[in-house]
This record gives structure tokens, sequence and C-alpha cells, in this order.
């Protein structure tokens, strides 16, 4: 296999895991990114490890559910007003890919590409010795109501049809399986194959450490734009002068579509807005992480204490955040944890680089052979950021992908 020096713009967790791939494989490899590693979208997901996620965010019917979803003040949408002729293209593009047909059709490309994320990333986390960030044991869904389960049933058909193992679980389930978990939870799911990641900064930042420990760099740099010849990127313009490029990797996240767009490659991406409340000292225990349908959130216990994250904002990528919706999901906790202590809790924004049909761009760029994608995660930057890169890797390699990758497409939105 020929060796060769490439650069990885982006150190968030899809980033890192590609970087190191590649590194496995011998190739030079530099990332560059204005922030060390980490310390954005990857800084505070929920920290699922998910390989079931094959059940796209736009499902039939969703349309007529948005109104609700953002006249209810405790509700897990919301739109800045302000925002909406530039969100607007997007929006159509996303209620179009919530036909049934296509539905189908993108759960089967998300769950070839999760179905190995705890394989994909065992190699990665053996080598910087933080196996013990990887929890395997499962987790739970709780509805309050049966009808509130039934609601989303495509969305657990989707599952069981791909071959996620899935358990029912009545009320009396629910409280052997979550002892610590209060409110009136009537039907519940227990996900087996599944689990989290109890400190996602600390994953990537460690992996991040093992790449430089094996002769990778990381670069903090702000990278302005590129400098295109008619090969390819030759060079990375960035704060801190231009930077030689032979070979380029293009996952940075929200900004991915900027880069993308110079090269003749405009995708669909949304900076969708997610948040976080950490409780350090929450008084309270689970042992596995739990679902909420019902208020599109996740509670996953962490080393740091208890998470709660969730929410979906659309304000440009830009906008401050509007910590009323962390404040969401502070009244949901006290509904499930009463009294839990908010004593020294943390709130955060980050911007979930999400495309309208919920499956990333992974692949070649069209128009030039030295430059790749690995962006557009949304809601499974975690999950996909380890099988991601090694698809990556295989492609660079020009070994036969493990997948087929054309539900991820570069183009796919302009056939």
């Amino acid at each position: 296999m020929q060796t060769r020096n490439i650069t990885v713009i982006g150190a968030g967790i899809v980033g890192i895991a590609t970087a190191s791939y590649l590194r496995r494989d011998g190739h030079a490899v530099t990332v560059v990114d204005q922030r060390p590693p980490g310390e954005y979208c990857s800084f505070g997901n929920a920290g699922i490890l998910s390989p079931g996620s094959c059940v796209p965010i736009a499902m039939p019917g969703i349309l007529s559910q948005v109104p609700g979803y953002l006249l209810d003040p405790l509700g897990p949408l919301a739109l800045r007003w302000s925002y909406l002729p530039r969100a607007l293209p997007w929006l159509l593009r996303f209620v179009a890919n919530a036909d049934v047909n296509r539905v189908e059709r993108i759960a089967d490309g998300l769950r070839a590409l999760l179905r190995e994320t705890f394989e994909a990333y065992a190699p990665l986390v053996q080598n910087a010795g933080v196996g013990d960030l990887i929890h395997k044991s499962g987790y739970a869904v709780v509805y309050s109501t049966r009808r509130a389960y039934e609601s989303d049933a495509l969305g657990w058909k989707l599952r069981r049809d791909r071959g996620v193992i899935i358990d029912e679980l009545d009320a009396a389930g629910i409280r052997q399986r979550l002892p610590g978990l209060r409110g009136d939870h009537q039907y519940g799911l227990f996900l087996h194959d599944h689990g989290w990641c109890a400190n996602p900064e600390r994953l990537t930042k460690s992996l991040a450490a093992q790449f430089e420990r094996d002769g990778g760099k990381i670069l903090q740099r702000r990278v302005l734009g590129i400098d295109v010849g008619p090969d390819g990127p030759r060079a990375l313009r960035t704060d801190a002068g231009d930077l030689p490029v032979e070979h380029l990797v293009i996952c940075a996240g929200a900004h991915s579509n900027e880069f993308s767009a110079q090269l003749g490659d405009p995708v669909p991406l949304e900076a969708e807005r997610g948040y976080h409340i950490t409780y350090s000292d929450p008084r309270y225990q689970l042992p596995m992480p739990v679902m909420v349908p019902e208020h599109k959130c996740f509670v996953t216990p962490m080393e740091m204490g208890l998470r709660i994250a969730g929410q979906s904002e659309f304000a440009g990528i830009d906008a401050a955040p509007d910590y009323k919706r962390a404040d969401v999901l502070g009244k949901l906790m006290q509904k499930m944890f009463p009294g839990i202590s908010a004593v020294d809790s943390t709130q955060w924004m980050g911007r979930r680089p999400s495309m309208p049909d919920s499956t990333p761009v992974i692949g070649p760029a069209a128009r030039f052979s030295n430059t790749w994608y690995a962006f557009g995660h949304g809601h499974i930057g975690l999950v996909g950021g380890a099988p991601t890169g090694r698809l990556i890797a295989d492609l660079v390699a020009g070994r036969p992908p493990r997948i087929d990758l054309k539900p991820y497409r570069p183009d796919r939105f302009s056939r």
C-alpha cells in the first residue's frame, strides 16, 4: 500500500477517529482545527453508542407534529423566526425525506454504517488505554403511556427489521432496570448490544493524544479557505499562513459544507443546535442511559455526573446560545429525579452537523481524487465516528469498502 501525506480538517470524534485509522495504515497524517481535540460538538453529546440508530429524524407525519413542538414551551424543537428564510430550503428537503419508502432506504444505510461501532472503536480505545470509557450494557427507553409508544411504532419496526434486539418492559420491568428513575412510566423497551461512553470529551482527547504518540500531528489553526489547483486542494489558508496539502479529508462538523462548496460539492448541511445539562452531584444513580422519546432526549450516567442532552434548535451557526432550551431539560430532570441537586451543574450548547436525510456524507469528492469527505453525522457523530474513520482509511488505501457507500454520496442531493 502506498503511504501518503494526508491532512484532516477537524479534531472532533469523527476527525480524530479518521486520523487514527489513517495513521494505523502508516500514512503521515496532520489534523488541523481551531480548537483543541474534542472541544466542539464532541464535547457535549449524550455519549450514546447505538448500533441500532437507524431511524431518521424525519419520519412520516413529522410535518403535522412540528406546529405542536414549536408552540409547546417545553417542547423539543425551537426555531428562531428570523432564521427561517435561510433554514427553509433545508427544512423542505428534511420534510421531503419523511416519505415511508425513503425512510426504509435511509434506515438501511444507517444500520449498515453503525452496525459494527463497538468493533470499530475497539482497536482505537485499546491502543489509547481507555477501554474503561466504553460500556456495552444496553440502554432503556421509557414512555408515559402505551399510546405514546405506539406513535413510534414505525421507528421500532425499522430497528427490529434490521436485526436490533429489543425487549418490551412494563412498569415493573422499568423499575427493576432503573430503580432510581421516578415518574409515571408505564411502558418501556430495553435495547441489547447498545451502550454508551462515560466521557465523550475524554475519549476524543485520549484518542488524539495516542494519535500524536503514534507519530501524527495536530495543529491548532483556523482554516480560512482552500487553495484549489487544477488537480484539487494544494494548500489550506489558515490564520497562521498557508499549509501545503497533498491529500485532504474534510471532517469539519457544522463547517464542513463551507469547505466542500469550495471544491464544487455544495451540500445541504445545517447547524442543528443541541443542549445539555450535566449534574456533577446528582444524588441519583443510573445503571445505564435512558431515552425519553416523548421529549427527544437522553439521560446518561457519566464519570462527571448525570447528563441530560437533547433539543433541536435552528438559529444558524453563529447565533448566541439560548439557555432557555437547557432549562427545558432541567424541568424534565426534576420530574424524573425529584430534588436532583443542581449545585455545580453546567449547561452547554453544541452544533450538530445535520443532513436533511439524517445520513452523513462519506466518500470521495466529486471532482478531485485527492479529497475525501466524512461529515454530516448529526445525532450519530459519536456512534458513527470510528466506523466512518475505518471506511475513509479503506478508501484512501484502495481497499474495497466494507459497505455500499452509495447512500452517503456527497452528490446525492444534486442528482
